[in-house]
């Protein structure tokens, strides 16, 4: 056997890891931006490509696709090497994904403050990126299930199946809702209208939720808690159960979003019901994750790795409560529209996604640069100003958003609204400061982050790791 088929490929997987970083900044630093027009709108600086409405989508597009679609990228090829002790399959094609996604982040950096978008959200990017987007995602199913297929381990390890099952839904997802009629270069409209067009897209918008920053990312915690607390999964069956569970449920649990719409009622119901079925599968991970630790928690004391895993599936499990309780129809009727919703969705995305993400490359760096990270110290100060800021996030959206919600249908004796919608919105606007105040310190965490990182590459050099023998499977 010659000596290429004997180590990991590990550049695509180095070059993912550092995008990563970089994008997960850009990104959150729109966040940042937008967060502040919410407070202060002369902040849009009367400039068309930098208000609101088109800095929003590009925030989510960096964030979801760029940041946590490049740890996906990343930790996907790492892990699917080590647990099937070979080389990564078509190591080219692999390559091909990695400019090919960065082709199409620099896509949506250009089109949307251009106001070049789908309008249908997390799927703002117009057809010729789709297309793009379709060509680099089959390629890296080819890679990834291209390595599944030649692995020497006759196992395959669950974080496998999660990173399997998100590659493969996510697909179908992007296919059936990005179908559209092409009018010219830039503009294209869906091959769907009115309720349907509705239907598929919060269908593919709630997917994109449950499949790419839930199932990819349980991915990433059934192999990264693992290893770094060094015990064995807490109880593999369970997480056997985990991944059918959650696969056959979430798909349902879209139509949540469309309550009170024109979307038939059962329909509406349905999404409910499955909303909350949810829940089970959900905590049901979670508590496999964190009993992992069980007979080690001594090590969260010391390992600010460990930390931000443990505290992202805390995120998790709390996410996973809320959003079946939001989507109960009664509670959807004062949550609907309001800031609760953004609550929710931050505390999943910055709680659970950014935090296993960021625990994921302080473990991966130093592996992949043949070093020890630069600084422990600085990783506990990431830790704590990042986990600060996304509690004054969440609980400044949680606040204001019930407050809305309570202000928009609070009624007088005779029937009129007790308040105009104005002073809805000037009653939000502490809360708005609060908001940016945490999504700036979040920003700083990266910022702290990406300095460590810098210095532990500085140090080392391009790891070269070998792949153990078959007769060492196990």
């Amino acid at each position: 056997m010659n000596n290429e088929t004997m180590t990991y490929d590990y550049s695509v997987v180095r070059q993912f890891a550092i995008t990563t970083i970089i994008l997960g900044i850009v990104g959150m630093l729109i966040g940042v931006l937008i967060a502040s027009q919410m407070a202060w709108p002369v902040l849009n600086f009367d400039t068309p490509w930098l208000s609101f409405g088109r800095l929003r989508p590009l925030h989510t597009n960096a964030v979801v696709f760029g940041f946590g679609g490049s740890a996906l990228f990343a930790t996907s090829y790492y892990v699917v090497q080590r647990t099937c002790h070979v080389r990564l399959f078509a190591p080219a094609l692999a390559q091909f994904t990695f400019w090919g996604w960065m082709l199409v982040i620099a896509s949506a950096v250009v089109t949307l403050p251009l106001g070049i978008t789908s309008s249908k959200e997390y799927a703002e990017l117009e057809w010729p990126i789709d297309i793009l987007i379709t060509v680099v995602w089959v390629a890296y199913a080819v890679v990834f299930f291209g390595t599944i297929a030649k692995r020497r381990v006759k196992h395959i390890y669950v974080a496998n199946w999660f990173f399997g099952a998100f590659i493969l839904t996510v697909a179908m997802l992007h296919i059936v809702n990005s179908a559209a009629v092409p009018v010219s270069l830039f503009k294209s409209y869906s091959a769907y209208a009115g309720v349907q067009d509705a239907m598929v897209q919060w269908w593919y918008g709630h997917n994109a939720v449950g499949f790419f920053l839930t199932a990819g990312f349980l991915g990433i915690m059934y192999y990264f808690i693992p290893k770094q607390a060094e015990r064995p999964v807490y109880s593999y069956r369970l997480s056997v159960v985990h991944f059918w569970a959650l696969s056959f449920t979430y798909i349902w649990a879209g139509p949540h979003h469309l309550h009170y719409t024109a979307l038939p009622d059962w329909t509406q119901s349905l999404g409910m019901v499955f909303s909350l079925i949810l829940l089970a599968p959900s905590w049901g991970g979670m508590i496999n994750g964190i009993m992992t630790l069980s007979g080690a928690w001594e090590k969260l004391r010391d390992d600010p790795i460990l930390k931000f895993l443990i505290v992202s599936v805390s995120f998790y499990g709390m996410s996973t409560f809320e959003g079946p309780m939001m989507a109960i129809k009664t509670v959807n009727a004062l949550s609907h529209y309001t800031d609760w919703t953004i609550g929710h969705v931050h505390s999943g995305a910055l709680g659970w996604v950014a935090m296993v993400s960021i625990g994921a490359m302080y473990f991966l760096i130093p592996k992949l640069f043949d070093t020890e990270i630069y600084s422990k110290k600085l990783i506990d100060t990431h830790f704590w100003i990042a986990t600060i800021g996304i509690v004054l996030y969440i609980c400044s959206m949680w606040i204001s958003g019930i407050m809305q919600g309570l202000m928009w249908r609070a009624i007088n004796n005779d029937g009129t609204l007790t308040y105009s919608f104005v002073e809805s919105v000037q009653a939000m606007h502490p809360f708005y400061i609060v908001r940016a105040s945490g999504g700036l310190l979040f920003l700083i965490g990266m910022l702290i982050m990406a300095y460590n990182v810098t210095k532990t590459i500085a140090q080392g050099k391009a790891a070269v790791a070998v792949i153990p023998e078959p007769a060492a499977a196990h």
